[in-house]
């Protein structure tokens, strides 16, 4: 049994394809990976060689992002090719910034910390957006508790004065 690191039996089973040794179909059945996976390692082969299968944890910015899926609507390129183009780890990531693009807009391409987060209570206004709908619905919460603060101050000043005028009766 041939035992290989992830990226190494990537290059392996391509060379494998590229050698006219083996079809997908069979690569697939022998290695038991679907074969649209070794077409795209087949195209980043292709595209970048074997660097292409070098893989590092990239954090991918938002101007990246919106380079990639513009430069894949005006080629009508697929998923598969642009990864492989753009040396992204996997074309299920750039459809996912398609669908989450279609569906939030630009707000939803942006790179959320990772981690857990603080244990803050509430958000500190200064750290959002200025005009963004969190910083809106934050400045009305805000604005309603003042309102509200403002009527109990209001109704707890009326009964003291009426109190006061009770307390001169007598």
């Amino acid at each position: 049994m041939l035992i290989l690191l992830p990226n190494r039996k990537c290059l392996f089973i391509t060379r494998l394809y590229l050698e006219g040794k083996h079809s997908y179909m069979e690569l697939q059945r022998i290695f038991e990976v679907s074969y649209q996976m070794i077409q795209g390692w087949v195209r980043l082969y292709q595209i970048q060689g074997a660097d292409g299968f070098k893989k590092s944890y990239t954090s991918y910015s938002t101007e990246f992002k919106i380079d990639v899926l513009n430069y894949m609507n005006e080629t009508g390129i697929s998923s598969y090719d642009a990864a492989a183009m753009f040396n992204i780890s996997s074309p299920a990531l750039i459809r996912t910034w398609r669908k989450d693009f279609n569906a939030y807009g630009l707000d939803a391409l942006i790179s959320k910390k990772k981690g857990r987060p603080s244990m803050k209570k509430g958000i500190n206004p200064s750290k959002q957006v200025e005009g963004s709908v969190e910083a809106l619905e934050e400045r009305i919460k805000q604005l309603e508790m003042e309102n509200a603060y403002l009527k109990k101050l209001n109704t707890l000043v009326q009964m003291q004065e009426k109190l006061q005028i009770k307390s001169k009766r007598k």
